[in-house]
């Protein structure tokens, strides 16, 4: 077995590719094989990336009432949580938000907003004077997640400033029907290719452990491999009371890095950034994603979930000898 992975492993070091039976096989491997897999996905992402980690951080710009039926999501109408619901930010809130995140580390501030999309023209205003503010009078570079937007709208907000779009494929195509019915699979691909259009950066992933198949993770893996994205973030799922997904038993540590070492093996010169789930599905072993080949990490809180406190993050990096992606 582990002759196995060395024989994939140097493959993926030297830009060749792993095949999807390969990509099965990683995530079949038995724990007493793990240390031998980071050892290769750590030297991966030296020689690709180096020891700098990109730190993003991002902002519930809007909450709750969304009319799409994400059965992993606190904030669907057809959940039954505690969520708060509140419109659009106001400009100081979210310019504060954003203060912090450049305090703590951040290099990149996201602007998330549950629904469907952007609902008028005084939300997309709002949202471009606050992209403008932050890029100018903060200094930290300026994502979103908008849900389902036009070029026009997007190239409105990369003319504010905005250098990245995030849309998540979220799972599988195969297994995305029991995860959202209210839109479909080929509307997130097209969302991150008209994001491509409109010239900005682009950043999409999904999260694991939402009932899916090792194949569908391999699936995904590979949909995201060929989606071509510029950063692509790893989530876990937080089963949340209220929600579809409430009762799914949380990913174990073992599979989570398993996750996240075949991703930096399909993609070695990618971002790979472990955002949403890192403590609810590695506990104790979350500084190990690292050397599992991730070269980001989000920090502070999650929409609609406290995170973990940033200093002790920052601790942990320096710990661990990784240094900061700077602005």
């Amino acid at each position: 077995m582990i002759e196995r992975i060395d024989i994939i492993c140097e493959k993926a070091l030297s830009g060749k590719g792993i095949k999807r039976e390969d990509a099965e096989f990683i995530l079949r491997i038995d724990i007493s094989c793990l240390s031998s897999l980071l050892a290769w996905t750590d030297r991966i992402r030296q020689t690709f990336n180096g020891n700098k980690i990109d730190l993003c951080s991002v902002i519930n710009a809007r909450s709750g009432g969304c009319s799409e039926d994400c059965s992993f999501c606190s904030q669907s109408v057809y959940s039954e949580t505690k969520a708060a619901s509140y419109p659009l930010l106001s400009l100081d809130v979210i310019l504060e938000g954003a203060r912090s995140a450049k305090s703590n580390g951040a290099t990149k501030f996201c602007l998330a907003t549950s629904g469907a999309g952007i609902n008028n023209s005084r939300e997309l205003e709002r949202l471009c004077e606050a992209t403008e503010k932050i890029r100018t009078e903060v200094g930290i570079g300026v994502c979103a997640t908008l849900g389902a937007m036009t070029k026009e709208q997007m190239t409105a907000l990369k003319d504010a400033g905005l250098t990245r779009f995030h849309h998540n494929l979220e799972t599988a195509e195969s297994y995305f029907p029991s995860v959202c019915t209210t839109h479909s699979y080929r509307d997130r691909i097209e969302q991150v290719a008209t994001a491509k259009e409109a010239g900005l950066s682009t950043c999409s992933g999904g999260i694991f452990g939402m009932g899916e198949s090792i194949e569908q993770r391999v699936e995904l893996a590979f949909a995201l491999m060929e989606l071509d994205t510029d950063s692509v973030p790893v989530n876990f799922l937080m089963p949340s009371t209220g929600t579809a997904l409430s009762e799914v038993t949380p990913i174990e540590p073992f599979e989570a890095l398993k996750v996240i070492a075949l991703l930096r093996l399909l993609m070695p010169d990618k971002e790979i950034r472990v955002c949403g789930g890192r403590m609810t599905a590695l506990h104790d072993l979350h500084p190990l994603i690292f050397a599992g080949g991730a070269n980001g990490m989000m920090i502070g809180n999650y929409l609609t979930r406290s995170g973990r406190e940033p200093h002790k993050d920052m601790q942990m990096l320096k710990d661990l000898g990784l240094t900061i992606e700077s602005l």
